[in-house]
């Protein structure tokens, strides 16, 4: 009975003598032969290797390495690939232009080296569909929901301005679910009149006229004066009455002194290694300094926790005049009542980043705890 030929060597060997030997159709050197392949496979690598690497002995005859190096991927297989491809370019909100990178299409191909990857235009016509079917989805699951809505305008780093609207409901297992709804670049002004045209379109636009309970925003004047009625946002409006305290009790000039101290620290790269090396010999924490921003809740507490952590760290850098001249060294040192403030601010300070933190969590309803 005459043995099946499935491995690829045979494209370079053919069985002579009862199938008992077996004959190199390149240089007609014979083997013998019971079951293995395995010497036939070395004769080719060793003798033949032009045939392995891609040459060809005759036009007609295909090399062991076309033979045995093959492998298709079959449309099942590549529509999941293709399918996961979309889904993290989709959730981790990465540039459409991933696929187009030499090291992914090196991965991809090293891990299914049949498949071949879609271009820029395919991977985005899947995308724009896997969003119908997402708002599709999230549209039935709105249908009988009464929603509250929170709203907020902001800006891109590229200083483009957008308008983002997030819908927040209950399921009928009670849990709380979030989407946001739109997000779109505002080319107009940002009036009162404009803003709610906005929200009015897309709330019609996902069919729910109606059903809106609440539009929650911060206290800006025109996003106020675009909703009726008004319902700022609890956390913002703390945000706001602790900076208001701090204008009224002179807390502004420690705030300010801290910060052109911790911005001496990043803009320095002799008094950052410095900073590090002290807090190695102190055995303090290897901890960044916080420079605190108006706009970022809770970061005056951060940055004064973080100061008062750091303060002998800071000082022993200061004091050393191989890192830091002794004109700017008076400048930056803080005085011993603004050290005081910050110690004695320090719990009240915690116990309201607490509260907006709690507030501002996704699974809390910030409007029924006011």
């Amino acid at each position: 009975m005459r043995r099946s030929k499935r491995s690829g060597v045979w494209e370079h060997f053919k069985l002579i003598n009862d199938d008992k030997d077996a004959q190199c159709k390149l240089c007609s050197t014979t083997f013998k032969f019971s079951s293995s392949t395995s010497s036939l496979r070395y004769h080719l690598q060793n003798l033949h290797a032009a045939v392995l690497q891609g040459g060809s002995p005759s036009p007609s005859q295909p090399t062991i390495a076309a033979v045995m190096g093959r492998r298709v991927c079959d449309d099942r297989k590549a529509e999941g690939i293709t399918q996961r491809i979309c889904g993290m370019i989709e959730k981790d909100m990465m540039p459409i232009s991933t696929t187009d990178g030499e090291v992914f299409r090196e991965l991809i191909h090293f891990m299914e080296p049949g498949y071949n990857i879609p271009s820029r235009a395919t991977i985005t016509t899947r995308l724009e569909a896997r969003y119908k079917n997402k708002k599709t989805e999230l549209k039935t699951q709105l249908a009988a929901a009464n929603v509250a809505l929170t709203t907020d305008c902001w800006m891109a780093l590229t200083t483009e301005s957008y308008i983002t609207m997030t819908c927040h409901y209950i399921e009928n297992d009670w849990q709380l679910k979030s989407a946001v709804l739109l997000t779109e670049s505002l080319y107009e002004r940002h009036t009162a009149d404009n803003l709610a045209d906005k929200l009015n379109q897309a709330v019609e636009s996902w069919g729910l006229t109606g059903r809106v309970i609440a539009c929650v925003h911060d206290n800006a004047r025109n996003i106020v004066l675009a909703n009726n009625p008004t319902l700022s946002c609890f956390a913002h409006t703390l945000n706001l009455a602790v900076n208001d305290g701090f204008a009224a009790a002179g807390v502004n000039r420690v705030i300010a002194a801290a910060g052109r101290l911790v911005k001496h620290f990043h803009h320095s790269t002799p008094a950052t290694k410095a900073l590090e090396a002290k807090q190695k010999q102190m055995q303090l924490p290897a901890h960044r300094l916080i420079q605190s921003c108006k706009t970022r809740w809770n970061s005056v507490c951060e940055m004064f926790g973080r100061l008062v952590e750091q303060r002998w760290a800071m000082c022993a850098v200061l004091s050393d005049r191989s890192v830091t001249k002794l004109t700017d060294a008076r400048t930056l040192e803080l005085r011993d009542d603004f050290w005081q403030l910050m110690e004695d601010m320090a719990p009240a300070l915690e116990a309201l980043k607490c509260a907006t933190t709690v507030m501002s969590a996704d699974t809390e309803v910030s409007i029924s705890n006011t």
